[in-house]
Order: C-alpha cells, then sequence, then structure tokens
C-alpha cells in the first residue's frame, strides 16, 4: 500500500504510456483484421483503407469500447493473491502493456499477422508465473485460449471454403457472371449485414451497457441486413457491364459488383475491431488505474475515465498509420492472390466466426481467424493458389507469441520491482 501512496502518480503516467504503446501494436498488427482482404483484392487502395480505418476503428474503440472494464484481463489470474501487495499486480500489468507492445513492434516490422490478444496473455501468463507464482494463473483458462489456436483458423477456413465455393457455383463459373452477381450478390449483401450487426451486438455494445436477449439480437440483425441489402441493390443495379474491361481478365466487370461488398465490410470490421480489441490495450491499464484509483484495493471491476478508452483510440489510428502496412500486405496478397470475391468470402467468413465463438465463450483471436478464412479461400482455388511459405512463417509466429511475451513481461517485471521496490 505504501508503494502505492509514494509512487502512484507516476505509476499511473507509466501505465498511460505503455497503454499507448500497447495500442499502437494494436493499431499495427491487428488493424489488418479489418483492413487486409480489402486491399489485397483491390476493392480499395491503402489510402482509403487508412482513412476508412481511422474513422471506424477509433469510433469503435471509443463509443463501444467499454465504460467498464474487467480488472484482471479475461480472468486469467487470480485476484485475491495480490489482496496484501497490490503494487505486484500494478507492475505485472505494467510488464504486460510493456511486453506486448514490443513483441508486435517486431512481429509488425516483420509483417508477421500476429494475435494482440495472445501476446497480452502469454504476457500476464509469464509474469503472474514467474513472478508471483504459479497458483495465480488460472491454467484453465489458459488451456482454452490455446485451444481456440486450432479450432478457431479451422472454423472459419471451413465456412470460407463453402462461402466461395457457393460463389462459383452461382456466379463465378456460369455463362454469365455479370449477370448473376448483380442477381445474387444481394442476398450476400443481406448475410454480411447480419452477421456483422450480430459482431458489433456480441462483441461492441455490451461493453456501454447495452444488454440484449438473443431474440431482439437476432432480430435487430436481421433488419440491418434487410437495409444493408437495399442500400447495396441501389448501387448495384448503377454497375454497368463494360466489354472492353474483360478482354484482359473475363470476371472484372463482375468483381466490380463485389467491390461494393468489400466497402461495406471493411467498414463495419473496422468498428466491430475497434471495440473489441481496444480491450487488449486497455484492460491492463483499467486494471493498474483501479488499483492506485481505491489506493491500493483490489476489485473485480474498475470504472474506466473516458480518457483511458481515447489512449486506446488514439494508439490504434496511429499504430495503423505508421506502420499498419506491413500486415495488411501480408493478409491481403502475401497468403494466396485476392479479388474482391475472394475477399468477400474470406471477411465474411471471419466475421461469422467471431459471432459463432461470442455465442459459445470461446475466446479467438481475429487475427488468427482472419488468416484460416484467407487460407479457406486459397484451398477452394486449389493448393497451388497458397503461398506455403508465407504461411510457415505465419504459423511460426503464432506459435512463439505466447512465449516471447511471457519472457519479455518477466524481464521487465522484475525491472520494475528493482527499480521501485519489492
Amino acid at each position: 500500500m505504501e508503494i502505492i501512496a509514494n509512487y502512484g502518480n507516476i505509476l499511473l503516467v507509466l501505465a498511460v504510456a505503455f497503454g499507448l504503446f500497447m495500442a499502437w501494436g494494436v493499431g499495427a498488427n491487428d488493424v489488418a483484421n479489418a483492413m487486409g482482404t480489402s486491399v489485397g483484392s483491390g476493392a480499395i487502395t491503402i489510402k482509403q483503407a487508412i482513412i476508412i480505418a481511422v474513422i471506424f476503428e477509433f469510433a469503435g474503440a471509443v463509443l463501444a469500447g467499454g465504460e467498464v472494464t474487467a480488472t484482471i484481463r479475461k480472468g486469467i489470474l487470480d485476484a485475491s493473491i495480490f489482496t496484501n501487495d497490490p503494487h505486484l499486480l500494478v507492475y505485472g500489468m505494467l510488464a504486460s502493456l510493456l511486453a506486448a507492445g514490443f513483441w508486435l513492434m517486431i512481429a509488425s516490422s516483420l509483417g508477421w499477422p500476429v494475435s494482440t490478444t495472445h501476446s497480452i496473455v502469454g504476457a500476464i501468463v509469464g509474469f503472474g508465473a514467474v513472478g508471483v507464482g504459479i497458483d495465480a494463473v488460472a491454467w484453465g483458462k489458459v488451456g482454452t485460449i490455446a485451444m481456440s489456436w486450432i479450432v478457431s483458423p479451422i472454423l472459419a477456413g471451413s465456412i470460407a471454403f463453402v462461402l466461395f465455393k457457393s460463389l462459383q457455383k452461382l456466379i463465378i463459373d456460369t455463362e454469365n457472371p455479370f449477370d448473376n452477381a448483380k442477381r445474387y450478390v444481394p442476398f450476400y449483401m443481406f448475410l454480411v449485414g447480419f452477421v456483422i450487426s450480430l459482431v458489433t451486438i456480441f462483441k461492441g455494445l455490451k461493453h456501454v451497457g447495452l444488454h440484449f436477449e438473443i431474440g431482439i439480437s437476432y432480430m435487430l440483425a436481421t433488419g440491418f441486413g434487410v437495409l444493408v441489402a437495399v442500400i447495396g441493390t441501389f448501387f448495384v443495379r448503377r454497375i454497368h457491364l463494360d466489354v472492353d474491361e474483360n478482354i484482359d481478365f473475363h470476371f472484372t466487370s463482375m468483381e466490380r459488383v463485389f467491390g461494393v461488398l468489400m466497402l461495406i465490410t471493411a467498414a463495419a470490421m473496422a468498428f466491430a475491431h475497434g471495440s473489441n480489441d481496444v480491450a487488449n490495450a486497455i484492460g491492463p491499464l483499467a486494471a493498474i488505474y483501479g488499483v492506485i484509483d481505491s489506493g491500493g484495493l483490489i476489485g473485480s471491476k474498475s470504472s474506466l475515465p473516458v480518457g483511458i478508452l481515447l489512449v486506446g483510440g488514439v494508439g490504434i489510428v496511429f499504430g495503423l498509420v505508421t506502420y499498419g502496412h506491413k500486415v495488411i500486405a501480408t493478409i491481403g496478397t502475401g497468403i494466396t492472390q485476392l479479388t474482391p470475391s475472394r475477399g468477400f468470402a474470406a471477411t465474411l467468413a471471419a466475421a461469422a466466426t467471431v459471432v459463432i465463438a461470442s455465442g459459445t465463450g470461446l475466446p479467438v483471436s481475429t487475427t488468427q481467424v482472419l488468416v484460416g478464412a484467407v487460407l479457406g479461400v486459397g484451398l477452394a482455388r486449389g493448393m497451388a493458389a497458397l503461398n506455403t511459405r508465407v504461411i510457415n512463417k505465419i504459423f511460426l509466429s503464432w506459435l512463439i507469441t505466447l512465449p516471447a511475451g511471457a519472457l519479455m513481461s518477466i524481464l521487465f517485471f522484475f525491472t520494475l520491482k528493482g527499480v521501485f521496490g519489492a
């Protein structure tokens, strides 16, 4: 308690700085989940992607990022262990933010799409197990997260595979792909609106205290799906067949129809991502703020000033603008060559997987979900369509994310203990 009283303000300033750094890492690495497929497919340019993401990621983080955040991120640690030593929790969360931020910076510089969720989870597990004690970590929860590494990419890839196969059968492999695209795309637009709104309801609005019953949630999602389909149909009808543009690539006009879809999914996924993944940066920051604000008391929840949400939103946007292009390139062009129709199948599959995971309580990484979906689209076109060298690098980066975060967190934890005292 004495350490909190003496160094509280200094620790809080460090927490904001480290939280901003972690949020920057989320923007640099994780925003590719929302933008990678849209840029890679040619539906929007990198500049347009950044503008869309700046607006919708920031809006999602600040408007739906959460007034109240769980003190111990995802229940990974046993809060009762820190009752007599609250300063250890503060050191640990500071170390976790710094470690996860550094790892995301390294991964982003190499163009690796790693999980920001697993980065912070690995960091918290590291300081908890080594710095405090093995019993401080809820290993059952960690095991569930590890299981999601396998389940979520497979699920997303399977959905993307089926979706793209349906596109091939109904539109791409027909005599008149352009006409069939205009006929069937409104139904896919409904699916986009339906699934994306469910993502926002389940993963975003709960943070601001808006809880809907399952039935009402699906009714709202259905209504939004119809609205998206109606608006999308208006724009699709204005697209006309241009014979000249199809000389080099038979499907150019058809892909322009799907380009409308990709614009919608890019904006919606950016909002949903901002509202959900800002918690990776502000979760530990909320824990630190709660302990210092209460004078050293460990509570299960702490109120979050809007300023902390702004730290998350600003950090995410800054990370995307300065460093996000590298991971966007990996997601968008490195794994398999994307077109708007392929990118749409991958994005919708990823969103659907997040909805399913939310309903079942399975913690998933949006990065791994989207990479799995892009792989599924590639497989639907045949193994030759996949860049196995890039895929192997991505899988390797996933394997080392948790231990890398843990090791750096342990190092920073003991450094902070040495500086401020145990």
